[in-house]
């Protein structure tokens, strides 16, 4: 089953309650966090997590763009994320290892991010630990990139491990996904497409959501 996750990074943050309000037909919302220092900008964190849990009750899929991001990583999963996702060139194999046992001990979901430079290999070591792979289709860090083709054979390979394994790892893309890069990352083996400005920035969100859908339900691998 694809799965869409409108990422609030491309929502108007004035009105925050009421563009979360009309994704609500996707299956996830997308959170992004930045620190500035893993990636060249920054973003929001903890005190909006803990509001926007509040104010919905979509499944929440935090995406850590953070160092060091195992001293963060429960207190994500504490104040209201479901999924916790966080890369990992930014973490030690150890505390990698020790971060992803801590999200599952508080009952939430792991999953490790891989940026377009970094090979489908850094993720073999945890993937039967993970509930979730996120390949970054664009550069992290900003909204509105245009998307990378090459990505397209890495979403495969990571796609024919959990295939081999019988694993129930998921597996996301993040970066100018349409429902036209969208068919193509489905093809390629992906099931849960994040977009941002291309959701947000349509004035029918609900309408964008279920283009995304029948764009891609004859797709699947």
């Amino acid at each position: 089953m694809i799965k869409i996750a409108p990422s609030i990074l491309s929502a108007d943050f004035t009105k925050l309650g009421d563009d979360i309000q009309s994704v609500r037909s996707a299956d996830y919302l997308h959170f992004d966090v930045m620190d500035g220092v893993f990636v060249p900008n920054i973003s929001i964190g903890l005190p909006v997590l803990k509001s926007v849990h509040k104010s919905t009750d979509m499944i929440l899929d935090v995406h850590l763009m953070i160092m060091s991001p195992a001293r963060y990583t429960s207190r994500f999963a504490e104040t209201g994320a479901d999924i916790v996702v966080f890369h990992v060139e930014a973490e030690t194999p150890g505390n990698t290892r020790a971060a992803i046992e801590e999200i599952h001990k508080l009952g939430k979901r792991a999953g490790l991010s891989l940026k377009p430079a970094t090979p489908a290999e850094a993720v073999m070591p945890y993937i039967d630990t993970l509930d979730i792979v996120l390949v970054m289709t664009v550069e992290p860090g900003f909204g509105g990139q245009a998307f990378i083709t090459g990505m397209l054979s890495k979403i495969t390979e990571i796609r024919s491990v959990i295939e081999n394994r019988g694993l129930a790892c998921e597996l996301e893309v993040d970066g100018g996904i349409n429902p036209e890069t969208a068919k193509l990352c489905v093809k390629a083996g992906a099931n849960v497409l994040v977009a941002g400005s291309d959701i947000f920035g349509e004035p029918n969100r609900a309408a964008r959501i279920a283009e995304f859908r029948e764009a891609c339900e004859k797709c699947e691998v």
